[in-house]
């Protein structure tokens, strides 16, 4: 199924290599997130790699950590995959035909690339086989509650100034779906969280111009092509701030990220016992009375 115009990605992504230095916050703060997960996983990783490498902060928190030996930084955006070759070995890549052999990782790692895959199981799954037994997935990427506000106030307005309404927020992943995304995928020992990072502007164009800068913008498949008139974007902007704006004017946004963690299968990993194998019973060890499938407390 196509969702987005990878294409379009591509060039988004190339086109905000010169000036990214300006909105590079979000995925700043989101690689120091990750890079803290990884702060549980006592492992070393002789060869790793980075998807979605862009300005390279990921990169340098993976390095400092002391836990990844050679780090591999891809990006789709060939631009990105120069700047950061001056960092180590480098390479311009699509996340849904990754060009590595089967076993051959040791761990991924990633900070807002995912979201713009059109198939994530299938990418996911890619990722599993290219992992060596007991290899690690830690990535991170945009989840359902992005931009809600966003979101509402185009609905509306596109609906007042042309009488008809088009996807304008690229959908993301639902947090209740990415578990089992990763189990379709073939991980073991999936672990999947989320926050919120909150971001507040003068005004709605504030938003878009930093979604701009950071090479977010709408690149859905069934968007409208045609220009949008100067009439939808100031009817957006009035809209959010009428339902949205603080106590001091400003307007919020909401960017929800999923951190998603899983590892190949591997035969030495931890497994479940069998249902009724336990030693023990759990009544016994809190101290209450078992009660069976199907029976009333008390009956």
């Amino acid at each position: 199924m196509l969702v987005f115009d990878r294409s379009l990605v591509r060039r988004r992504r190339e086109r905000a290599v010169s000036n990214y230095a300006d909105f590079a916050f979000l995925e700043e703060s989101v690689a120091e997130r990750v890079a803290e997960r990884l702060e549980d996983v006592r492992r070393r990783f002789p060869l790793a790699l980075e998807l979605g490498a862009r300005s390279g902060a990921l990169g340098r928190h993976l390095r400092a950590s002391g836990r990844v030996d050679t780090l591999i930084q891809a990006d789709l955006a060939p631009g990105w995959a120069r700047a950061r070759a001056s960092d180590g070995p480098s390479v311009a890549a699509d996340e849904e035909f990754l060009p590595f052999a089967d076993n051959s990782l040791d761990a991924v790692f990633g900070a807002l690339s995912l979201h713009w895959v059109n198939d994530l199981p299938g990418a996911l799954s890619q990722i599993r086989r290219a992992l060596k037994p007991d290899g690690l997935l830690l990535v991170a990427l945009l989840g359902g509650d992005t931009l809600v506000e966003l979101r509402d106030a185009l609905f509306e307005a596109e609906s007042e100034v042309t009488g008809g309404v088009s996807p304008r927020v690229s959908p993301f992943a639902d947090l209740r779906d990415a578990g089992g995304l990763l189990q379709r995928a073939g991980f073991a020992l999936p672990v999947v969280d989320a926050d919120t990072i909150p971001v507040t502007y003068e005004t709605a164009f504030h938003l878009m111009r930093d979604l701009r800068g950071m090479g977010e913008t709408n690149a859905v498949l069934e968007r409208r092509k045609q220009p949008s008139r100067r009439a939808l974007f100031a009817r957006t902007a009035e809209i959010y701030a009428e339902r949205f704006a603080g106590s001091d004017g400003r307007v919020p946004a909401r960017f929800q990220v999923l951190y998603l963690t899983g590892w190949a299968p591997s035969a030495d990993q931890p497994k479940a016992l069998r249902p009724g194998s336990a030693a023990a019973r759990l009544a016994d060890a809190i101290g209450g009375a078992e009660v069976g499938t199907g029976e009333k407390p008390g009956g």
